[in-house]
């Protein structure tokens, strides 16, 4: 199975149809179905559903198509450290990021490293810790930054200085806003938005068995989002404070739980992992970064 042939694979899945990917491709439409027919005899299984115009993934092109993505991610990023191991000016580095206010230091860190090697780039996606330590253990990135306890069996880690302090985001006008914290019996009856990992491990954390009382109407990743949906009535969001819209012109507001639930987050990369230079030297910075913090915090 070849590089190539997986890029063509990948355009024609994007485009739905043969003719417009050979186009995109300068490549022979007939050269472009030939090489298709060649991966199905290689592979043994039919990827495509043929149509008069389009073309449609089966169940296995489907398979392939998920594969191929992160093979070819693979190969980029492999090409892309090969190309930084000549003399550092900048370079490429990916990072998975939970959602969290602390992600400042990231940031912070970023912008200082920027001055010092203008031809650094960075690549951020988003998830929760299971997608992003998926992400890191296939070398698809090269740090995840998560928000719970990481497996030290598997991954070294630096710890961000400040925490992340839950509550509920719920408009301005409910009845709940009055209060000042927000208690699990508070909760009792209403329709939650949540991250499917808080409500696995955090919420039961704070609230132990009567966690099995609490209503989760639907799940999400992003906290924008889940905001989107709060401020259009569908619920209220359990989440970390700072990461929706709660200003004086915002239409919600965010009221801390009661006893305080708290969580950690941490910068964490595999153990025995070899690094890009400029990757390496972005870890030195974030570990001087942090530890000038910690410093600070100390201080009178």
């Amino acid at each position: 199975m070849e590089i190539r042939v997986l890029r063509y694979f990948l355009e024609i899945a994007r485009e739905g149809n043969m003719s417009r990917a050979a186009e995109r491709l300068h490549v022979t439409q007939p050269t472009l179905s030939k090489q298709m027919k060649d991966l199905e005899q290689e592979l043994g299984k039919k990827l495509f559903r043929r149509g008069s115009f389009s073309v449609s993934l089966t169940d296995e092109g489907m398979l392939l198509r998920k594969r191929a993505e992160d093979i070819l991610e693979m190969v980029d990023k492999t090409l892309d450290e090969f190309k930084a191991l000549d003399p550092v000016l900048g370079g490429e580095v990916y990072i998975g990021c939970a959602e969290s206010y602390q992600i400042k230091y990231l940031a912070q860190t970023i912008k200082a490293f920027k001055e010092k090697y203008p031809l650094f780039r960075y690549h951020l996606t988003s998830g929760n810790t299971e997608q992003v330590t998926e992400r890191l253990d296939k070398g698809l990135i090269d740090f995840a930054v998560i928000v719970e306890p990481p497996n030290l069996s598997k991954y070294n880690y630096l710890e961000v200085p400040e925490i992340n302090t839950w509550g509920l985001v719920m408009r301005k006008e409910d009845r709940l806003s009055q209060k000042e914290e927000i208690s699990v019996e508070d909760l009792y009856g209403l329709n939650l938005i949540c991250s499917a990992q808080a409500m696995q491990v955090d919420i039961p954390r704070w609230c132990g068995e009567k966690a099995d009382m609490l209503q989760l109407s639907g799940t999400i990743n992003l906290p924008y989002n889940g905001s989107v949906f709060v401020r259009e009535g569908l619920g209220y969001m359990l989440s970390f404070d700072k990461l929706a819209d709660t200003g004086k012109d915002s239409k919600l507001c965010f009221r801390p739980l009661k006893p305080p639930l708290e969580t950690k987050m941490y910068v964490i990369w595999k153990k025995y992992q070899v690094f890009t230079p400029i990757a390496e030297l972005l870890l030195e910075e974030l570990k001087l970064q942090i530890n000038k913090s910690l410093v600070d915090s100390c201080s009178p």
